[in-house]
C-alpha cells in the first residue's frame, strides 16, 4: 500500500480525476456518452497520459523539488528515478494505445500531447511563459479530446469550456511560479516572476482570472446546456469567487504560507468548475428570471 500510495502521489492522481470529469462533460455536450467500450478507452487515455506526464516531470525536477517540495516521492526515496522512468513509459504506452482504438482524431491528440509532455519536462518548462501555457493546455485539452470522441467537428460550446479552463489554468500556473520563485532561482527557468517581478506577475494572473470569469458568464448567457442553468450559475459563482480571492491574496501578500494555501484554494475552484460543467450538462434546472 505504501508503494501504491507513493505512485499515486508521484503521478498526482487527483489531476487524472479532474481530466475524467472534463472528458465526460465534453462527450455529453458534443454528442452524448459513447458506447461503454469507447467511453472506457476515452477515460483510460487522459488518466494514463497525465500520470506519465507527472512522473517524467518529477524525474527532471528532482533537484528543484529538494528545495520546493521535499515531500515528493523521488525526494523522499519512496520511488527511485529509474522507477519513475518505467512508470512514465508504461503510462504513456497504455494511454496512447487506448486512444488509437477510438478514432484517428483522438489518437492524433493523444500522441501529440504525450510527446509534448515529454518535451515540456525536458526543455519547455525553462522557457518564458511556455511552461505555464503547457500546464494550462494539459488541463483544458480533455475538452477537445472528449469532443472528438463523439463528434468529427469541435462544437463551439466545447471550445468555450476549453478556453475558460486554459486561461484560468494559465493564471494558476503563474501563481505557481510565484510560489516556487525561490526554488526556481536554482535552475535556468525563465519564469514570469523572474522576468517582470512578483507583483506584476500577480496582477497578470488576476487579469487572466477576470477574463476567464467573464467568459464563464458569457457561456451562461449564450450556450446550451448552460444557458440560464441554475446548477451552473451557483457552482460557477463559487468557482469565480474562489479564483478572485486567490488572485487578490497573491497581489496583497508576500508570505509563502499564503501562497501555499492558495494552491489548494485554486485547485478546489478548478474542481468545482469541472463538476459544475458536468452536472449542468446532466441536469438542466432553469435559473429564476429576474423579471419574475
Amino acid at each position: 500500500m505504501d508503494r501504491l500510495s507513493a505512485v499515486l502521489k508521484l503521478t498526482r492522481i487527483e489531476h487524472s480525476i479532474m481530466l475524467v470529469i472534463a472528458v465526460l462533460t465534453a462527450e455529453i455536450i458534443s454528442g452524448g456518452i459513447p458506447m461503454l467500450p469507447v467511453m472506457v478507452l476515452s477515460l483510460i487515455t487522459p488518466i494514463f497520459i497525465s500520470m506519465g506526464s507527472f512522473s517524467i516531470n518529477d524525474y527532471f525536477d528532482i533537484e528543484v523539488d529538494r528545495k520546493n517540495r521535499k515531500n515528493r516521492p523521488l525526494v523522499t526515496g519512496d520511488i527511485t528515478p529509474n522507477g519513475a522512468l518505467w512508470i512514465t513509459v508504461v503510462c504513456m504506452v497504455v494511454g496512447v494505445a487506448a486512444s488509437a482504438l477510438i478514432n484517428v482524431y483522438c489518437f492524433a491528440i493523444a500522441l501529440f500531447f504525450a510527446s509534448f509532455s515529454l518535451l515540456y519536462s525536458y526543455r519547455l518548462k525553462e522557457m518564458l511563459v511556455m511552461g505555464n501555457a503547457y500546464i494550462a493546455f494539459s488541463m483544458s485539452i480533455p475538452f477537445i479530446f472528449g469532443a472528438y470522441v463523439v463528434n468529427a467537428q469541435l462544437p463551439p460550446v466545447a471550445a468555450m469550456l476549453f478556453m475558460i479552463i486554459f486561461i484560468s489554468g494559465f493564471a494558476r500556473e503563474v501563481h505557481g511560479s510565484i510560489r516556487d520563485y525561490r526554488g526556481d532561482r536554482l535552475r535556468k527557468a525563465n519564469t514570469l516572476p523572474k522576468a517582470i517581478g512578483i507583483k506584476a506577475s500577480a496582477w497578470a494572473a488576476m487579469l487572466l482570472y477576470l477574463a476567464a470569469i467573464s467568459m464563464s458568464i458569457y457561456v451562461y448567457m449564450s450556450y446550451a446546456p448552460f444557458y440560464h442553468n441554475a446548477v451552473y450559475a451557483v457552482m460557477v459563482f463559487v468557482t469565480n469567487m474562489l479564483l478572485a480571492y486567490s488572485g487578490i491574496v497573491f497581489i496583497a501578500s508576500r508570505k509563502q504560507k499564503d501562497y501555499d494555501r492558495m494552491r489548494n484554494v485554486s485547485l478546489a475552484a478548478m474542481l468545482i468548475a469541472l463538476v459544475a460543467f458536468l452536472l449542468s450538462a446532466l441536469v438542466g434546472i432553469p435559473a429564476p428570471s429576474l423579471a419574475s
